[in-house]
């Protein structure tokens, strides 16, 4: 025997010193086979049941399809829902309102081509959504709206000519809205709101606008320029007759009167006296040229003279 090992009296095997041989109790391989086994049910069961729920969201509806059966009926709203693993599969409906711009162009009743962009307001009918999958999918607008648009609006700006397209532009929205809400309703689809935000016309007919506002505003030019010489002309022989009155009355007030060319000349004097007055200005001119030299007797004397007295 070796000098540094001994020998175990049981098994009369050799021991190292200071090593102690362990053994397991009985019973503890299974214990931990058993904690294994439950490990992986608990996670399996954990995924199956994880497979099994799913969420809706707000502002979102859901619709199951099931492998066996088809599609479900049944529309499924906010919250926490059961599914079964595999069989049954799960699709999310955004019914919030969205927004969609689709742009047209059609003639009018006077064959003038029309570019007429709408807006949209759009969402689902959540009762009738297993339909809408069933028929159109998820991308339902896509498949929906482009055409029932065209085919509105072509119906809608036929009845009406090209000037009244702006003219009663509110009556032609409210048709479009009316007749595009119906139309939709057809197809599941609920407008909330239908609004016309651009309409523009051909080159040709915008040429032609352009021309025909030309040609009324030289129209209501001209009209204008014979309207004032009629004035101007009514004026002048309202004026001339308004002169010659004026000299008739002023001849008859010298006959009947000498003194009134006097009484003229000091009215005269008086305004030139008063608008020197208020001058800032000094000016030194000829008291005749002025009208000033009032005590002048000749003065007194022309006036003698001219009305014989």
């Amino acid at each position: 025997a070796h000098p540094h090992s001994r020998w175990d009296t049981h098994s009369h095997t050799p021991m190292s010193e200071g090593k102690p041989d362990f053994k397991m109790p009985p019973g503890a391989g299974m214990a931990g086979k058993a904690i294994g086994v439950l490990a992986v049910l608990a996670g399996a069961g954990y995924t199956v049941v994880n497979h099994m729920l799913y969420n809706v969201e707000s502002g979102f509806r859901a619709v199951e399809y099931n492998r066996l059966t088809g599609m479900k009926q049944s529309v499924y709203n906010e919250g926490t829902h059961f599914k079964l693993p595999w069989l049954d599969r799960v699709t999310m409906f955004d019914v919030r309102s969205k927004p969609r711009n689709i742009t047209s162009v059609t003639g009018s009743r006077d064959l003038q081509m029309v570019n007429v962009s709408l807006r949209v307001l759009h969402r689902p009918n959540t009762t009738m959504l297993p339909a809408i999958y069933a028929k159109y999918g998820t991308q339902y607008d896509e498949v929906v709206l482009p055409s029932i648009v065209n085919e509105v609006l072509k119906s809608v700006v036929a009845q009406f000519v090209a000037s009244e397209l702006i003219t009663q532009r509110e009556r032609v929205s409210q048709l479009i809205r009316r007749n595009l809400m119906a139309r939709a309703r057809e197809f599941m689809i609920d407008l909330d709101d239908v609004s016309i935000t651009h309409l523009a016309f051909g080159k040709e007919y915008t040429a032609a606008v352009e021309a025909k506002q030309v040609a009324q505003q030289e129209s209501e030019r001209a009209r204008f320029l014979v309207q004032k010489a009629l004035q101007d002309k009514r004026s002048t022989i309202v004026r001339a007759e308004g002169e010659a009155k004026s000299a008739k009355l002023i001849g008859d007030a010298i006959k009947g009167d000498p003194n009134f060319l006097e009484l003229r000349r000091i009215e005269a004097a008086r305004e030139v006296a008063n608008i020197m007055s208020t001058s800032q200005n000094k000016l030194y001119l000829n008291a005749d040229s002025l009208l000033l030299n009032l005590m002048d007797p000749n003065t007194h004397m022309t006036v003698t003279a001219s009305t014989g007295k």
